[in-house]
């Protein structure tokens, strides 16, 4: 059964914001309640449809009482109940902990593994799939920083996405991708393996992290490296070194003033991100991690090339549509994946 009295105050917010909205109200509150209004909207509606299709229930069963209502009722009850029982798991994944981050945008890191050139090629791939996934989602795709290989490969890309739920899709792409391929240089024809990771972080705004000019030192740079993107001959590249952590955060864009701004917000993501992961740290220290937590040492994911298979290690999904998830096709897995991290939250919850 779902609580009534979470169910009652849940409806009774949402009114007190329709009420407030409709009013006067200072111009720095519009955007906080308007944020809050529009999360709620259809978890609202989830409830209302389950509070309807109780109130039916009662209704029909107080039918049974009339013997001219009976078999009408008797008829209608079974299909009643049923709906209910879907209405009830659909409540129970509304009322779910939202993660605060999942509406955020997401900074996109991706570097070579074991595998040498291939290893680089295979992130380039990656890449391609998450531009051409991200463009599927209507989501905006900016890469922010690009070191490339000779051989076309990627040593390293950050790229910045935005759209409706980026986070909350892209969060499980986070981990070590393996590939099992032949590699283009391979005149054996021989399977290599190799592996690219991915880190995918929720963009951090200003106010979520504090940075002290004397925690950070800024260098200007002449933008170098073979087949880099966004070598220039201006000094114009920046690099910022956190000193209390170490982090290095390098940005090569052709204006130094857009520089300083994308290091400096890509380093306050970076400090974002390891505070969330402290925490979720703690959280979980006495039960085994799970899916999404964007541990980037384990291997997450498996692309088999001359099989056309790919495997989610995480959740055990095993597809044979290799060449459509390349392509940037990735629903299938993403919603798999969601799927199973809510099953897992209802368990802990003993839903």
């Amino acid at each position: 059964m779902i609580p009534a009295d979470r169910m009652a105050q849940i409806i009774d917010r949402f009114q007190f914001l329709e009420a407030k909205m409709s009013g006067d109200i200072a111009g720095a509150d519009i955007a906080a309640l308007a944020k809050e209004y529009s999360d709620l909207t259809p978890v609202v509606g989830t409830l209302r449809a389950y509070q309807d299709l109780v109130q039916q229930i009662d209704d029909t069963e107080y039918l049974l009482k009339d013997p001219e209502m009976r078999r009408m009722a008797e008829e209608e009850l079974p299909g009643l109940r049923d709906q209910l029982a879907v209405s009830e798991k659909a409540v129970q994944l509304a009322l779910l902990p939202k993660d605060a981050a999942d509406a955020r945008p997401a900074l996109l890191e991706i570097r070579p593994g074991t595998g040498g050139d291939e290893a680089s090629l295979f992130a380039a791939d990656l890449l391609r799939m998450y531009q051409r996934y991200s463009e599927n989602q209507g989501w905006k795709f900016e890469i922010l920083d690009q070191s490339d290989t000779e051989l076309g490969g990627i040593k390293e890309v950050t790229a910045r996405i935005a759209g409706d739920g980026v986070f909350a899709r892209m969060k499980y792409e986070s981990g070590v991708h393996r590939v099992q391929r032949v590699p283009e240089t391979e005149s054996g024809g021989r399977i290599h393996t190799s592996a690219a990771t991915v880190a995918v972080l929720p963009e951090a705004e200003e106010v979520d992290v504090q940075i002290a000019s004397t925690d950070i030192r800024i260098d200007t740079m002449r933008a170098s490296g073979a087949g880099g993107q966004h070598v220039n001959t201006t000094d114009s590249a920046v690099r910022i070194t956190h000193i209390p952590t170490g982090i290095i955060v390098v940005s090569a864009e052709k204006s130094q003033h857009r520089n300083r701004e994308i290091a400096m917000n890509v380093l306050r993501t970076r400090l974002f991100d390891l505070e969330r992961q402290r925490v979720d740290g703690e959280r979980s220290a006495d039960r085994k991690a799970q899916i999404g937590t964007g541990d980037r040492s384990e291997r997450i994911r498996t692309y088999n090339f001359p099989q056309g298979r790919l495997t989610d290690h995480r959740i055990n999904l095993t597809l044979y549509a290799l060449g459509q998830v390349m392509q940037g096709d990735l629903d299938a897995i993403i919603d798999a994946l969601q799927s199973d991290a809510q099953a897992q939250l209802l368990a802990e919850m003993g839903a």
